[in-house]
This record gives structure tokens, C-alpha cells and sequence, in this order.
């Protein structure tokens, strides 16, 4: 066998170890960055900013939540409770016009409740509560965050009493659309539901009235101007 030769086998030997050593350096990296961008959305970004930009140690930390809590299922709500909380929110937000610290409190615990109910973590175990609804609700967790950190204080919301009026209103409107992923039944939900109670899969006319093309609950805007609170 000529040198050539050789040394052309020496080359492709080493170029395929170094291939090999790549591939098992990125098997071995938790998830895909832009996998994990796509499932949590902004709290991608708040989990790099946490690590002081260092997106490996970010998505470590966004991959050890989903294997914690990925496997979560979350549990229906029973119609009469979907209707209990979806009244407690309604009384929380018409308080919040003469009292807005307490209408945000009551927030606060309501989601805290209604989360417990669909499965997570229960209410009082706010950090693993709010861990395992990145996981499933990325989107719009931030929402609890602001609310809870509205009512109680610390890094991740404005500090209690040193909060405005604007801010928790803001606040309240951020953690709505959590309460409505939580509170609104999935199609799932919905079939589970019917067969239970021996109805047919036909919706009637008020179902169509509360749902839009979707399937997304829709509500008439809640903006809170009626008139300044008091206090403000």
C-alpha cells in the first residue's frame, strides 16, 4: 500500500472520529434551542436573561422543567366549578374599581386554586405551581407571575404596596388570558363531558355564543375604565 494511500486513510478515519465526537456532544445537549423557543416562548427569553445570557444553562434549566412536569395531565373542570370560578372572576374584577389591591389578591388566589383544580401543583406551592405551568402555558404564565407579584411583592412584580394603580390593572389583563386557558374546557374536556351526561356532540346556540370559530371562549373586553378606583 503506497503512502498516498495511507495517508488518505488516516484522514477519512480521523474525519469520520470527529464527526462522531460532534454528534455525541450535541446528543447531549438537552433540546433543541429553537425546540425550546417554540414550546416556551417569552419565558425562553426570561430563563437566558436569568442566566445572564448563557442560553446552554437556560435551556438546561427550561429542559429539566419538562421533565418534571411534561408528563402533567391536566384534569376537566366540572361544569358548576367552571362556573363558580368564572363568577369569582367577575366579582375580582368589578372589585377592582373601588378596591384594586384586594380585587388583585383575590386574583392571585383564584388562579392559584383554579390551577391546583386542573391538576398542577396545588395552591400554596407557588414556585412549583408557576414552574409547571411554564411548562403547559408558556404563553401566558406571566400573567400569574405579574399578578402574584402584584399582591405579594418581590423580584418577579412590582413590590406591594409600592405598586400603582395602572400597574395592577395591567396586571389583572395579563393574568386573564391564563385564567382563560385554565377555566374554558377543551374539545377533549367537552367530549368527556356529553358522554357523561348522555348528550349528542350538537351544540346548541348559547355554546355557540360563548365560543368562536376556534373554539376559544370569547368575552366582551375588560378594560377597567369605568372610573378611577379609589385610592389610585
Amino acid at each position: 500500500m503506497s503512502t498516498g494511500v495511507i495517508i488518505t486513510l488516516i484522514v477519512i478515519v480521523a474525519a469520520v472520529a470527529l464527526v462522531a465526537v460532534v454528534l455525541k456532544l450535541l446528543a447531549r445537549r438537552p433540546q433543541g434551542g429553537r425546540s425550546l423557543q417554540r414550546r416556551f416562548g417569552p419565558e425562553y427569553d426570561r430563563a437566558v436573561a436569568r442566566h445572564d445570557g448563557d442560553e446552554r444553562a437556560a435551556e438546561r434549566d427550561l429542559t429539566e422543567r419538562v421533565k418534571r412536569h411534561g408528563s402533567l395531565r391536566e384534569r376537566p373542570l366540572e361544569p358548576a366549578a367552571r362556573e363558580q370560578y368564572e363568577a369569582r372572576w367577575a366579582a375580582a374584577q368589578e372589585r377592582f374599581v373601588d378596591s384594586p389591591r384586594e380585587a388583585v389578591a383575590e386574583a392571585d388566589r383564584l388562579l392559584g386554586e383554579l390551577a391546583g383544580a386542573r391538576g398542577f401543583p396545588e395552591h400554596g406551592r407557588y414556585e412549583e405551581q408557576l414552574e409547571a405551568l411554564s411548562v403547559h402555558h408558556a404563553h401566558h404564565v406571566h400573567g400569574y407571575r405579574r399578578v402574584h407579584g402584584a399582591a405579594h411583592g418581590g423580584a418577579d412584580g412590582a413590590a406591594g404596596n409600592g405598586t400603582s394603580t395602572e400597574e395592577m390593572r395591567e396586571a389583572m389583563l395579563d393574568a386573564r388570558a391564563l385564567f382563560e386557558e385554565l377555566v374554558t374546557p377543551s374539545r377533549k374536556d367537552d367530549v368527556r363531558h356529553r358522554a357523561d351526561n348522555g348528550t349528542s356532540g350538537a351544540r346548541t346556540a348559547a355554546d355557540d355564543s360563548e365560543t368562536d370559530r376556534s373554539g376559544n371562549r370569547t368575552h366582551a373586553p375588560w378594560t377597567l375604565n369605568r372610573r378611577h378606583p379609589k385610592g389610585s
